[in-house]
């Protein structure tokens, strides 16, 4: 598996504002729109998933803070800014107890996209696998409390996560991108 990078940021408490977060979702779907009709849907999620384009993308969406919150608030504005039947793609997944429901979600994506249950189970396998290295196999602490996972209608995918370690009051943010995937057990976490 490829792990594009990682992110340490500062732990942050609260939540973004309504008024801000319903004009991020509309920049948000505009950028996205016209990203995929310029470059299609690889290019975003190859996009997200490098941790430097990311950080700089919740800055022009308006979330300049550098802190954990960028990849909770960033995530969920794309959650609710990809539309699966006009963007191609769709987000799956979330924080805290939604990061649960990502299996349930990639069905619901898999049968938009007309994908087989071959393919939806792989789908969820890549999404289990990716939580499983960072949360337990990489052991630097961090307990992950986001899963964000996002799909094409071609089946490609690209993981944002994040996990927190309370006694350095820090999160780290861990990207993936299914690109370059070879192996899950193989050097799993090697850039």
């Amino acid at each position: 598996m490829y792990r594009t990078g990682f992110a340490h940021l500062p732990l942050h408490g609260g939540q973004a504002p309504s008024w801000l977060t319903s004009r991020m979702r509309k920049l948000a779907r505009e950028i996205v729109s016209i990203m995929i009709e310029e470059y299609g849907t690889d290019m975003l999620i190859r996009r997200l998933s490098d941790p430097y384009w990311f950080q700089a993308f919740g800055c022009v969406l308006a979330y300049d803070w550098h802190s954990s919150g960028v990849t909770t608030v960033v995530t969920g504005i794309l959650k609710g800014a990809l539309l699966p039947e006009d963007h191609g793609v769709a987000l799956c997944g979330g924080k805290g107890r939604t990061s649960r429901k990502t299996p349930s979600d990639i069905e619901v994506v898999g049968g938009k996209f007309g994908f087989c249950q071959k393919k939806i189970d792989d789908l969820i396998y890549a999404s289990r696998l990716t939580a499983k290295v960072d949360n337990s196999a990489i052991q630097a602490g961090y307990q992950l409390y986001h899963h964000a996972f996002l799909v094409t209608e071609d089946a490609k995918w690209a993981v944002v996560q994040q996990g927190m370690s309370n006694l350095e009051r820090s999160a780290r943010r861990y990207h993936w991108l299914s690109e370059n995937t070879r192996s899950f057990v193989v050097e799993p976490h090697a850039l």
